[in-house]
């Protein structure tokens, strides 16, 4: 898959771009099932640490009327623990349009992760920029592009809609580049939170988008549950910082 020249321009300019009907009905559910399996693993542990080689990232909140239940906040580089999302984390259509948006055919892969957020779990995440994560400022980055050097990208597990925790945008925030703000700090001027884009997208559907981009996900309001497969991709030589999960930081090449 390769994204237009329109496309790659909506990137730079608004932040983000979307594409829906990326994975097919029967890769979904193979994704899906991977999750299912993820699921059960979170279950049975106590606390968050690392399991089959993945770090599962857990919380407790009242899910279904249970105080104290296991909430699953994220699973770090999940695809160690279910070796099919490691292959779906390096699918082409994944790695060629974020070869195409980072300039180069060799990345590195920091990010391969299962976000969940299942009904009354409570699970969000404010307003932030990805570059805060990356550690833009501390040392162990450098923006070897000038553009980022960083694509990340959101596969829907699960139809994403208004109620079960959608993902916001805030268009033309990347072109302020990196900001030193804290995770939730509301974003400066000319990144106005009232211009948000909420994004709806049927499972299946990938959405790309840079790193000084502003955006947040709202709690799972719903009745069913809002899965994101994530995976990230960096310009060679612009890491430093050894990420947790056995695969974390391989090097993938756009064919």
């Amino acid at each position: 898959m390769q994204l237009t020249e329109r496309e790659q321009g909506a990137f730079f300019v608004e932040g983000f771009v979307v594409r829906p009907g990326v994975f097919s009905a029967a890769e979904v559910v193979e994704i899906r099932s991977a999750f299912v399996r993820l699921e059960a693993m979170a279950r049975r542990l106590e606390c968050t640490g690392h399991y089959r080689g993945a770090l599962f990232v857990l919380g407790s909140t009242a899910v279904a009327g249970a105080a104290g239940a296991r909430r699953i906040d994220r699973i770090v580089w999940c695809g160690a623990a279910e070796p099919k999302l490691s292959e779906f984390g390096q699918d082409p259509r994944l790695v060629g349009p974020a070869a195409q948006l980072l300039g180069s055919r060799e990345m590195s892969q920091l990010i391969n992760q299962a976000h969940f957020k299942l009904p009354g779990d409570g699970v969000e995440f404010p307003w932030h920029q990805d570059s805060t994560h990356r550690r833009y400022g501390q040392g162990c980055w450098t923006d070897v592009n000038g553009r980022g050097s960083y694509v990340q990208t959101v596969v829907a597990v699960d139809d994403m809609t208004e109620q079960n925790g959608p993902l916001q945008f805030i268009p033309g925030s990347c072109r302020l580049g990196h900001l030193e703000l804290a995770e939730g700090q509301l974003p400066p001027a000319g990144a106005d939170p009232a211009q948000a884009v909420t994004l709806t997208l049927p499972a299946g559907g990938v959405a790309f988008f840079g790193p000084y981009t502003f955006h947040r996900s709202l709690p799972n309001s719903s009745s069913s549950p809002r899965r994101l497969f994530v995976n990230g991709f960096a310009y060679p030589g612009a890491n430093t910082r050894v990420y947790p999960g056995e695969g974390a930081g391989r090097l993938v090449r756009a064919r």
